[in-house]
Order: structure tokens, then C-alpha cells, then sequence
């Protein structure tokens, strides 16, 4: 049986700043210093599977994980039988660390790439998934109700860019800790529409934001 990794505890990885969570730097460096560890934002597939299977449906669907990071989130999923996964993220580190841990499922892919400029095809993605990325690149000083203009570009970039990789009818799910006051208002396009559901396992709030695109006739 493959032995699972161990779960970060090292609270000196974490960023002297919060703004450091929405830069590139910060994230080469952490992993490079725990290139052992795991590390799940917010929730678990345990947490998340009654869920995602009810959002995504068939386990044949072409998935998306953006910022995938050291996530245990694909590898539990594709355990479970969703064998069409790619990961990306801009971290190089990351991406190779992940190779090599998951050189037994055969089947799953990982690419360096930035999700605000993505190398794929326009609507070559059933199901895209973000757990933590659109948080990391909101993180700045200021004022959460008014956002700066280089955190709406970077987000936006990040949202566009799932728009148009994602195929008619499919769907993005974004799991956050942002209330929809502060979150949904990114989320605003035309080509699709967006729920909201709360996910509470009698401790802290989690939201869940789905935008289903629209079917083109």
C-alpha cells in the first residue's frame, strides 16, 4: 500500500504577511521546505465527496484542479474513481514534488502553468475546482469592502480564464471561507450562474459557490 504523506504542522512556513499567500516567491520557498508534506485548505475530500459527486456527476468528466499545491484533494478523488484530473500550478517546485508522489496513478497529469494565463483549449473542461487559489490572490491590506484595482485584475484574470476553458454546461466550484457579501460579486459573468451553499460540520462556516455555463444553441 503507498504510504500517505505526513500533513504539515511547521508553523514556521507560514508567511510573516498574509499578502505573501497571493505571490509566487512564497510558495517556491514553502515547498521547497516541506517537500515531504501535505497541505489541505479549508477541507478534505472526506469532507467535500457527497458534494462534488452531486456537482460533477459522471466520474468520466475532464477536471481541473487550479492551485493544486500539495493538496491530498486530486489524489483522493482519483482513488475514488475520477481518473480524468489535471493539476496545475505555477509553482515548478510543487508540480514536481506531485509527479513523483503520484507516479502510481497512472493515469492522473500535472502541468506548470499560471491560472491566470492557462495553455489549454477553450471548453476542454467539464469541472473546474479551486479549494484556496482565488483566496491566496485576494489576500492584500486594505479594505475587503473595497478591493484594490490590481486584486480585481488578478482575480478576474483567474475567473476569465476558467470561463473560457470550461465547456458549455460545465461547472466551477470554488470552496472558500469568503462570505458571499465579499466573494460573489467576482464571480459576476453572463455566460453562467451561481449558487452558493454553506458547508458546516458544527464549527467554522465553509461556502461553496457553484457557477454552472450556460448551454450555447
Amino acid at each position: 500500500m503507498e504510504q500517505r504523506p505526513t500533513a504539515s504542522t511547521d508553523l514556521g512556513v507560514l508567511p510573516g504577511d498574509n499578502v505573501e499567500y497571493g505571490t509566487k516567491d512564497y510558495w517556491q520557498q514553502r515547498y521547497m521546505q516541506e517537500p515531504d508534506e501535505v497541505y489541505d485548505w479549508f477541507k478534505t475530500y472526506a469532507d467535500l465527496k457527497v458534494l462534488l459527486g452531486r456537482r460533477i456527476g459522471s466520474k468520466e468528466a475532464r477536471i481541473l484542479m487550479l492551485g493544486c499545491g500539495n493538496s491530498t484533494l486530486s489524489g483522493d478523488m482519483y482513488d475514488d474513481g475520477y481518473k480524468n484530473i489535471l493539476n496545475v500550478d505555477y509553482s515548478d517546485v510543487v508540480i514536481e514534488q506531485m509527479q513523483k508522489r503520484s507516479q502510481h496513478q497512472h493515469m492522473m497529469k500535472w502541468k506548470v502553468m499560471d491560472v491566470r494565463e492557462m495553455a489549454l483549449d477553450g471548453g476542454s473542461v467539464d469541472v473546474a475546482i479551486d479549494k484556496g487559489t482565488l483566496d491566496a490572490l485576494m489576500c492584500e491590506k486594505g479594505d475587503v469592502w473595497e478591493p484594490s484595482a490590481e486584486l480585481c485584475k488578478n482575480v478576474g484574470c483567474m475567473v476569465s480564464e476558467v470561463d473560457r476553458v470550461l465547456a458549455d454546461g460545465g461547472v466551477f466550484i470554488w470552496i472558500t471561507f469568503g462570505q458571499p457579501h465579499f466573494r460573489k460579486r467576482h464571480l459576476e459573468r453572463e455566460s453562467w450562474t451561481v449558487e452558493v451553499e454553506r458547508l458546516n460540520n458544527g464549527g467554522f462556516d465553509y461556502f461553496v459557490y457553484v457557477a454552472t455555463k450556460s448551454q450555447q444553441r
